[in-house]
This record gives C-alpha cells, structure tokens and sequence, in this order.
C-alpha cells in the first residue's frame, strides 16, 4: 500500500556573499528547488506504510550523470523518472572534472564543471570570478605544457608571475555554456519537485588549478611538493586502506584568511545543488596523513582538522545545517560522531553493512537506524545489492525477507520503511542489476566510473 505525502512550498534560502577577507554577508536569495523541511509542492512522494515503524521522509534515486545514457541530455527525462517513481530527490557523484582514472574524486579543480557532461546557451559567470580565471589559466598552461603537472612548469607560470599570466587571453564559453545547460536542469527539477544533492571531496589532487593557485592552503614544501597525502586507514572497504594521494590543507593558512577558500567552495556548491553532502566528512575532524613515500595507507597518523570552526563557516554560507549531510561511514570515533550531532548535520547509513556481523549495536541494522541519518541500500562505493548478495549469502538478512521479495525489493523496503530522514535507493538496486554494474570498487585504480544504463533496462 502507498499513500502520498503533503507538500509545502518554502521561500528560495539566502546564500552569502564572500568578500576578500572571508567575511559573509546575506546577498540575494538563490532559488532552492526543494529543502528536506518543506518539499516543493508537486511531487508524487509515494512511500510505503507500515505499522510498527515510522517512514523515511523523503526517497531520494542516487545515479551520476555519467551514468545516464547520454549524459545531461537526459537530465529532464531521468528528473521525470525520479518523480515518478515516488522520489523526491536525485543525487550525483561530484561534476568537477574527473582526473585520469575517471574518478571526480580527485579533480584537477573542486569548483569547475566537467563542461563535457552538457552545454547550451552561455549564461552571465561574473558570480564565479574567485575561482573561473585561475581554471581557465590552469587549463590553457596544462595544455600548452602537453599536460604536465604544474610543478613542472616553466618557474614564471609555476610560481605565477603576474606579468607572464596577464598575456593569456583566456575563453570561458565552456563552463557558461556548462552552466546554462545546468540551468536548464535545475529549472526542470524544481518543476517536478525534485531536489538534486551534489557532492563535495573533502580534498583536492595536486595537480590541480586550486593548488597551483594557492599553494600556500596546503600542506606543501618550498618546491610545492606533498610530504604526505590523504588517505583513510584499513576498514570494510579495504582491508590495505585507502591512498588517495590528495594534498592536505594547512589549516592554520585557512584559518588566518577566515576560511574564504572554503566558503568560496560552499557558495560554489549552494548555486549548483540543493543539497550537498560532504565525502569524508571524519576529514574536518581529523585526517589520515601518509608519507609519500609509502605506497599503501596502512602506515600514517592523524592530524587534527578545525572541526566546529569550519562547520560553522559553511553553515553561516548555505544558511541552515539542513542543506549538509555528513558522510561518515568508516572507522568513526565518537567524537566525530558529537560533532555531527552538535551542528544537527544528518550522517549516514548503509544497509550491505547491517549484516556483516552480530553486532546488535551495528548503527547501520534497520532498528538502529535514527532520524539524524540518511539511510542508503549501498552507495558508489559498494557493490549493487544484487552483487552484495551474490558475492556471499547473507544469513543475517533473511529474518527480515518477506516470502515474494527479491532481495533489492527488501533492501529498498527496509531504507523506505526506516525512521532516516530520507533513504536513497541507487538506480541499479532498482533495476535489480548484479556486480556488473557496480561504479567503483575503493582501492583499485582501473575499470571503474564507466557503468551506464539503458532506457530499456528502466
């Protein structure tokens, strides 16, 4: 049985405005398809009713733009898809460009579009001028140098001579065109109802227009070169732990400009997506620093993040803690989790992982599912739950199996059916598709972020 949700209408969130020195001030509101409080009215928000727990509020479909037959030229339809499914939100992996392995997660910029993914007509970019000419010199001289990195660089485009890059004419009909077909997009789904969550890497690769235009917010030697990299230690992703070899901030640097750099990345963010959720979210709290010279992340130690003053900047600049959801799966000590819960940020939940042990305590097992959670069958990072279940039969599960389900159709029931403030369910559950479908696998570096659908399949 299903039974429509009420929706209310709320008035466009105001974003601030970063001035040189980092200070914000509250600036023209931007429009907001959908907040998690107040869903735009419109959708046909269907989720199923049960007796004995209370329904997630609101269903969201996570498939990356990548993944749709083509690209952004699906975008209306794919949006018209959600809706009718009974969802409510659409969330994407990161639209930066990705780096050479295909993942977005190590970007050569954390603001610039992957202007490849779509164009249309070009719309007015004077609200990115922080960050738009940097990317645009960044990519001229990546080209110009047969796409060396910029530490290789002849020293007056490394170390940024002011005459050397004022004699670059520089073009950026792509990203605007980039952005008026992402207009197009947003328009859509606020049409139909549905919020978009974008997604934040917490790092930035070395090799990338942020770096290179202020090396100084990073933890980097006279030559501009990583003592260490980021990383996560071993957990159930990956028993040898994860290298990612992103740079890490200098945090005191940030601090000392007000955390512009960083407000100027949330401002980016909050003109993109409704929503954002911030990947490696333990990150701000502390991160896993690994010597360069070690080629796995086993060995490494933690270095201590800004915490509550960086969260409160990037809450100050999307105006509410409900436009961030934490993404805090992983080996999370208690004191990340407080500070989640001091700045009421919604973290996160994987049902694959509810079974891998009995732990009664395990916070992703449905009956521990809280309100402060967004509850997911599995993310980007897991196999598709038919794959899940292949690879290794769950026992575990069973007891929560109704007799005429497949194993997607309870694994979507039992995020739908949690007490999470929304579930999303990845397209490939829906399509009940197996390991052949799965978008990355943590700690292998080829073959991932290639998976597409077809329209049939659908």
């Amino acid at each position: 049985m299903f039974v429509s949700l009420p929706h209310s209408i709320r008035e466009p969130s105001t974003v601030a405005a970063i001035d040189e020195n980092g200070s914000t001030t509250k600036t023209k509101a931007i429009s907001i398809a959908a907040r998690r409080m107040n869903p735009v009215q419109g959708v046909n928000s269907k989720v199923f009713v049960t007796t004995h727990k209370i329904m997630a509020q609101y269903t969201g479909v996570l498939c990356h733009v990548t993944s749709l037959p083509n690209g952004l030229d699906d975008g209306e339809k794919f949006i018209d898809f959600v809706n009718e499914y009974g969802a409510s939100v659409w969330q994407i992996l990161p639209i930066t460009p990705p780096d050479a392995h295909g993942s977005p997660y190590a970007s050569p910029s954390a603001f610039a579009a992957w202007d490849s993914l779509g164009q249309a007509n070009k719309v007015d970019m004077s609200g990115e001028a922080y960050w738009l000419r940097d990317w645009l010199l960044f990519e001229h001289l990546k080209s110009k140098f047969d796409g060396k990195p910029w530490w290789k660089w002849p020293v007056e485009y490394r170390d940024r001579d002011p005459n050397s890059l004022a004699e670059i004419e520089v073009d950026d009909t792509a990203q605007s065109r980039f952005m008026g077909r992402w207009n197009e997009i947003r328009e859509h789904a606020k049409a139909k109802g549905v919020s978009i969550i974008g997604d934040l890497p917490i790092f930035v690769g070395h090799d990338s227009a942020d770096v290179w235009a202020h090396r100084e917010l990073f933890l980097l030697d006279k030559k501009g070169m990583p003592q260490v990299v980021a990383g996560v230690p071993p957990d159930y992703f990956s028993k040898k732990g994860q290298r990612w070899g992103t740079v890490l901030y200098d945090w005191s640097a940030h601090r000392k400009e007000n955390w512009r750099w960083w407000k100027e990345r949330m401002a980016r963010m909050m003109r993109l997506f409704d929503i954002v959720r911030i990947d490696h979210f333990r990150g701000i709290h502390s991160a896993w620093a690994i010597p360069v010279k070690h080629k796995t992340a086993r060995k490494g130690k933690w270095l201590e993040g800004p915490k509550d003053e960086l969260i409160e900047a990037l809450i100050e600049v999307c105006g509410s803690h409900e436009c961030i959801i934490a993404e805090d799966l992983g080996i999370i000590p208690k004191e990340v989790t407080e500070l989640r819960q001091r700045h009421k940020l919604e973290g996160m939940s994987v049902l694959q992982f509810a079974f891998d042990d009995d732990n009664k305590d395990n916070p992703h097992k449905p009956e521990n599912i809280t309100a402060d959670r967004v509850v997911y069958t599995g993310t980007h990072d897991n196999n598709t739950t038919k794959g899940w279940w292949e690879e290794k039969q769950r026992k575990r599960l069973k007891p929560y199996m109704k007799e005429d389900e497949t194993i997607c159709q309870t694994m979507i029931r039992l995020a739908r059916e949690s007490p999470a403030g929304m579930a999303i369910i990845p397209i490939q559950d829906i399509m009940e598709l197996g390991s052949e479908a799965r978008m990355n696998t943590p700690g292998v570096a080829h073959g991932n972020w290639q998976w597409k659908f077809r329209w049939d399949q659908l």
